[in-house]
């Protein structure tokens, strides 16, 4: 359907904007540039969180979770917090019990859609992506920020968390036709057919993407394909360096070390560990290199999408699992 110029529903729109200032010219060079080296997209697994809408667009809450389940336990845990900070006062009575009957509810029944003390809360589904070229995938870019030195990354909140899911903010060139191109894209033909149905009815019923802040892995090149090296990704390139070049699996002793010894040792070996500060390096002779994710969310007409009904969802929500576990004779009753 064609609409006037000045009449494009928002859930429709993509807004390009010329930027004049330095930085905003430099970091458009930069994209430009990427996307001719690294012109191949890789689709990881979705991640899956939630998001609050309170009047306006929805705002992320947080988006870090591999499976629905996990981010309906989060937000769980988002109104368990919200009920604990309200004073037990004759002014919070109904919200303290709108927030206690959210969470209850979540321990029992995979919900992904609550109204809770008049604002709407989802489970939201993203799709990460990285990008690869002919020497592996993509590196952070020149422009890209560092928000804190080496050695005090993880003081940095997520930059996920807050984000506002707003697709009428202007972009440059480079992401604009970054976002035409999601807009209809679908995961490849090697998927299953509900995967791929789902994935199409998508592109319908939720025809926009919005780009999220990107975030970085460390990717490892073995038997000549790289894959990322662990699950955790991080909000700057200084901290996948000082988080994701140093792990358990890299610190191996005795079999019959006592948990106790292992667990000290593994902290003196983490305190000593020199993180590397370039984002080429190797790790026990295998070839590293600290890589660029990006992510998007797809919105339709009433927001972002949520989960697929063909997402992994491995497990049902805690009370539900418990109480089946028992009447299954699998765990003990209370005593």
């Amino acid at each position: 359907m064609a609409y006037p110029e000045d009449q494009v529903p928002d859930h429709l729109l993509i807004k390009v904007e010329q930027r004049d200032d330095p930085v905003s010219v430099v970091s458009e060079d930069d994209a430009r540039q990427r996307s001719a080296m690294y012109p191949k997209l890789m689709w990881g697994a979705p991640i899956f969180g939630a998001a609050e809408q309170d009047g306006g667009w929805w705002r992320i809450l947080q988006l870090n979770d591999d499976e629905p389940q996990h981010a309906r336990d989060n937000l769980a845990s988002h109104f368990r917090r919200l009920h604990s900070e309200l004073p037990d006062t004759a002014e919070h009575v109904s919200a303290r019990a709108e927030y206690e009957t959210a969470y209850e509810l979540l321990d029992w029944e995979p919900a992904d859609e609550l109204t809770v003390a008049g604002r709407r809360y989802r489970i939201i589904r993203a799709q990460p992506f990285i990008r690869m070229g002919a020497d592996g995938p993509e590196p952070p870019r020149p422009t890209d920020a560092e928000l804190f030195p080496p050695g005090t990354s993880t003081l940095g909140r997520p930059q996920m968390d807050g984000f506002v899911l707003d697709p009428t903010v202007s972009t440059g060139l480079t992401d604009g036709l970054v976002r035409m191109e999601l807009t209809s894209s679908f995961v490849s033909l090697d998927a299953g057919e509900q995967v791929r149905a789902e994935s199409r009815r998508a592109v319908t019923t939720h025809p926009n993407v919005v780009l999220l802040p990107v975030s970085y892995t460390i990717s490892g090149y073995v038997a000549g394909t790289w894959g990322q090296r662990g699950p955790a990704t991080y909000a700057t390139p200084q901290a996948a360096r000082d988080g994701g070049s140093f792990s358990m699996r890299d610190f191996v002793l005795d079999e019959n070390t006592a948990p106790e010894e292992f667990m000290a040792a593994y902290e003196r070996a983490r305190a000593a560990h020199q993180p590397p500060r370039t984002d080429d390096f190797e790790v026990d002779g295998v070839p590293c290199r600290v890589t660029r994710v990006e992510a998007f969310i797809r919105v339709g007409p009433d927001g972002p999408e949520g989960p697929r009904p063909s997402d992994r969802d491995s497990y049902p929500p805690p009370a539900r699992q418990v109480h089946d576990l028992r009447a299954k004779g699998l765990m003990p009753d209370p005593d």
